[in-house]
């Protein structure tokens, strides 16, 4: 029933998440060079995500054609009033892209908008909901208007998102858990925030290993800088998918 669920939602079964469980973060300006980066790590069989810096380098086309050779997440967190967001969804799924997500904080009616536009698009792409930055800490929170733990707001906008049958949620590796105890087994975690234990955590608060994050239950893990600024980003890439538990 889980599975028939899923599937009835995204077009995609329960069996694609045994792949590319891996998603590189093309967070570069230059095309050129993100197109370099697909061509050497698509081969390890590992998705892509197209970010705000990117999309705004290479523009829809740009995207339309990386969907055309891998699978594209297509990171760029809608967040307006409900049928401004319902329109975006439709304009990015006409790029036959793989995910796409909106901000959770968008409320009932635009994550149902969003979610509606999805279903009706001819390739129906996994709809997630961004639920607190990884980025922020509680602290930060607090300033933003927000009382409590990230941890609480995540879960709380996470069922949220599932009461309005979105895919799945974009969260912190430390919320994984949470998430997974608080809604159905067909929800999927999408997370950001993964760093190699001797790693600088940049610009993130609050992060996990790879191992960590797989041992925590997550679906699919997002790692940008660690592998698109090493040395050699092929073998970077099969560093991490090996903490993972997979072996290119």
């Amino acid at each position: 029933m889980t599975g028939d669920r899923y599937s009835k939602r995204s077009g995609h079964s329960n069996k694609d998440r045994s792949i590319e469980r891996l998603i590189v973060a093309l967070d570069v300006s230059d095309p050129g060079r993100a197109r370099e980066l697909v061509e050497a790590l698509s081969p390890l069989g590992i998705g892509f995500k197209v970010g705000l810096e990117l999309f705004l380098a290479g523009g829809p086309q740009f995207v339309e054609e990386l969907a055309g050779r891998c699978r594209i997440f297509l990171d760029l967190k809608f967040h307006d009033i409900p049928n401004t967001v319902a329109a975006a969804v439709r304009s990015a799924a006409s790029l036959k892209v793989w995910m796409l997500n909106v901000h959770a904080a968008g409320g009932r009616k635009m994550l149902a908008a969003a979610r509606e536009a999805a279903e009706k698009a001819d390739h129906r792409p996994i709809l997630l909901a961004v639920t607190v930055l990884t980025s922020m800490d509680d602290q930060e929170m607090a300033e933003t208007g927000c009382p409590g733990s990230a941890a609480d707001r995540v879960v709380r906008l996470a069922r949220l998102a599932e009461e309005c049958s979105l895919d799945g949620v974009v969260c912190s590796p430390l919320e994984i858990s949470p998430v997974k105890e608080s809604v159905p087994g067909h929800f999927i975690t999408v997370t950001p925030g993964i760093r190699a234990a001797e790693e600088d955590a940049g610009d993130q608060s609050r992060i996990a290993t790879p191992a960590g994050a797989i041992r925590a239950g997550g679906d699919y893990l997002v790692v940008g800088r660690p592998i698109t600024r090493a040395a050699d980003p092929v073998e970077a890439a099969r560093s991490i998918l090996a903490d993972m538990g997979i072996n290119r």
